[in-house]
C-alpha cells in the first residue's frame, strides 16, 4: 500500500486547524456581542434586571464552551427564549420603546444565533439524534424569526396594512378555520393535485414516446420548449374561457406549467445511462423494453424526481395566479385578491402562510419518496 503524502497530510491538518480557530473566535464574538448588548441596556433606559441577566448568561455561556456544546446551546437557547418573552410583554406595555430595549433585542438574538451554531456543531453518531438536530435547528430558526418580527412590528409600530404582526396573523387563522380550509380545498387539493399528476404524467409518457422515436423528439420538443415560454398571465384568462371558472381552468394552467419541466428532465434522464452500462445489456439480449425498465429508468429517477420537486412549487404558484383572472368565491388566489382590496392583510398573510406551508409539506413529501426510491444514488447515502 502506498503510504500518504507528509506534506498533504500537515496541510490538511493545518487547514482543519484554522477553520476551527475561526469557527472559535465567531463563537466567542457572538457571546461577547451579547454581554456588552446587554451591559449597554444597564447604562441606557430599559429593564435594568433583564439587561443584567443578559450580560450574567453571556459570561456563563462563554466559560462553558469548552465543556460542552450542549450545555451552552441549552444555556443560550432558553436564556433567549426567556428574553424574547419578557421583551414580547414588555413592548405592549410602552408605546415607543427606549433604546435599551432594541440593546436587548440584539442581544437576546446573538444568543439565539449562538444556540443554533452549538446545536449545528454537535457531532453525533446516532440517527435519532441526528434526525432529532436536522429538525430542531430549523424549528429554533423559524420561531426566532417570527420573534423578531413581532418585535420590531410593535416595536416600531409598524401600520397593520403595510405588514401585520405575526400575533395578528394567528388571531385570523383562530377566526376564520373554515374559510381557509375551504380555500385550501379548491386551490390545493382540486386545482394543484389534479393538475400536477395530470401535467407530471403527460410529460412522462410523452418522454418515453420521444425517447423511442427520433422523429418526435424533433417534432415535440421544440414545441414543448415553446409551451413552456407562455406566459402564465396570458395563458390563465385563455383557460378560463375555455374550461370554466370553476377549478379545471386552474387544473389546466398546472398542467402547462408542469408539463415541460417533467418532459426535459425524463428526456435527460433516459440519457444517462452510460455506454458500457448499455452494451452490458445487450450482451445479455435484453430488447428495448427490458433495457427501458431494468437500466433506463432506474438511471433517470434522480431526474424525474428533480422534475417532480421543481412542479410542486410551481403547480401551487400556477394555481394561485390562475385564480386572480375568475373563480367562483373560494380560492386561496381569489382571497389574497379581494382581500388586499379591503385593507384585510392579516388575511392575505394567513393565505399566504397556508400556501406556504402546504407548499413545503408537498415538497418534503416527494423528497421522502425520493429517498426511498434512490437510496442508491450517491446524493442519498449517508
Amino acid at each position: 500500500m502506498a503510504s500518504a503524502n507528509p506534506e498533504i497530510i500537515h496541510r490538511a491538518l493545518e487547514k482543519g486547524a484554522v477553520t476551527a480557530v475561526r469557527y472559535r473566535f465567531m463563537e466567542r464574538l457572538l457571546l461577547v456581542g451579547a454581554g456588552v448588548f446587554g451591559l449597554l441596556s444597564l447604562v441606557t433606559e430599559g429593564r435594568l434586571l433583564l439587561g443584567l441577566c443578559l450580560a450574567l448568561l453571556s459570561v456563563s455561556a462563554y466559560r462553558s464552551i469548552k465543556h460542552s456544546r450542549l450545555l451552552t446551546a441549552a444555556l443560550t437557547g432558553l436564556g433567549s427564549l426567556f428574553t424574547a418573552y419578557v421583551l414580547l410583554s414588555f413592548v405592549d406595555a410602552v408605546d415607543n420603546p427606549a433604546q435599551g430595549f432594541w440593546f436587548q433585542v440584539i442581544a437576546s438574538w446573538l444568543l439565539a444565533w449562538m444556540c443554533v451554531e452549538q446545536l449545528a456543531a454537535i457531532k453525533t453518531l446516532s440517527r435519532i439524534y441526528a434526525t432529532a438536530l436536522n429538525i430542531l435547528i430549523p424549528v429554533l430558526f423559524g420561531v426566532w424569526l417570527l420573534i423578531l418580527w413581532e418585535l420590531l412590528t410593535r416595536g416600531f409600530n409598524v401600520p397593520q396594512v403595510l405588514l401585520p404582526a405575526p400575533s395578528l396573523i394567528a388571531e385570523r387563522f383562530v377566526e376564520s378555520p373554515h374559510i381557509l380550509w375551504a380555500d385550501f380545498q379548491q386551490t390545493f387539493l382540486k386545482a394543484v393535485l389534479i393538475g400536477y399528476a395530470l401535467g407530471c404524467g403527460a410529460g412522462f409518457i410523452i418522454a418515453i414516446l420521444i425517447d423511442r422515436s427520433p422523429f418526435l423528439q424533433r417534432g415535440l420538443l421544440p414545441i414543448g420548449n415553446l409551451v413552456s415560454a407562455l406566459p402564465i398571465v396570458g395563458v390563465a384568462p385563455i383557460m378560463v374561457m375555455w374550461f370554466g371558472f370553476d377549478w379545471p381552468s386552474k387544473a389546466a394552467v398546472v398542467i402547462i406549467m408542469t408539463f415541460f419541466p417533467m418532459l426535459v428532465n425524463t428526456v435527460a434522464g433516459l440519457s444517462a445511462a452510460g455506454a458500457m452500462q448499455h452494451d452490458l445489456m445487450k450482451t445479455y439480449a435484453a430488447g428495448y423494453w427490458q433495457s427501458l425498465f431494468k437500466l433506463r429508468l432506474p438511471e433517470a429517477l434522480p431526474f424525474i424526481f428533480n422534475a417532480l420537486k421543481i412542479n410542486s412549487t410551481l403547480a401551487m404558484i400556477g394555481a394561485i395566479v390562475a385564480e386572480f383572472f375568475g373563480t367562483p368565491t373560494v380560492g386561496m388566489g381569489f382571497r389574497i385578491s379581494t382581500e388586499v382590496g379591503r385593507m384585510n392583510v392579516d388575511m392575505v398573510w394567513a393565505e399566504i402562510a397556508v400556501a406556504a406551508v402546504a407548499g413545503s409539506l408537498f415538497y418534503g413529501a416527494i423528497a421522502l419518496t425520493e429517498r426511498v426510491f434512490t437510496f442508491w444514488h450517491p446524493s442519498n447515502r449517508s
